[in-house]
């Protein structure tokens, strides 16, 4: 079985958990961008998911679609659009990676500690989004 699911909009990396101190003990939680974003993923892949998530081992592959900066020259739009000129900019394709599989926990699979292969890249595109394959590995 493959899931194919397409998250429209410029995709947001996971970023570092945040701290409060609460009384004498501290709460760690997600800064807010990384929190709706999950949510955001998580209502769009239960559109696409099973009737039961899926509990055995599986592969991921991922394409994250960064928005071309407007300041870029036709040029460079043109090489961007082709992927011939990548992003080498934050975040970091791990970030965006935690994110997503964290977002699809329990939706399309019991947990993303089954995820036994895993390819993600980056690329420019006019129309920002992440691009998710799953597929069960046999």
């Amino acid at each position: 079985m493959t899931i194919k699911i397409n998250i429209p909009g410029d995709p947001i990396a996971q970023a570092r958990p945040r701290a409060v101190k609460m009384g004498k003990g501290i709460r760690m939680y997600d800064p807010k961008p990384s929190a709706d974003y999950k949510k955001y993923v998580a209502t769009i892949a239960k559109q696409h998911a099973p009737n039961k998530p899926i509990e055995s081992a599986l592969g991921v592959k991922l394409k994250i679609y960064r928005q071309i900066p407007k300041s870029t020259t036709k040029k460079r739009r043109q090489a961007m659009n082709d992927g011939i000129e990548r992003p080498i900019v934050k975040a970091d394709i791990d970030n965006y990676s935690k994110a997503i599989l964290d977002s699809l926990n329990g939706i399309i699979y019991k947990d993303d500690s089954q995820v036994v292969g895993l390819w993600a890249e980056k690329y420019y595109s006019d129309s920002p989004c992440a691009i998710i394959e799953i597929t069960e590995v046999f």
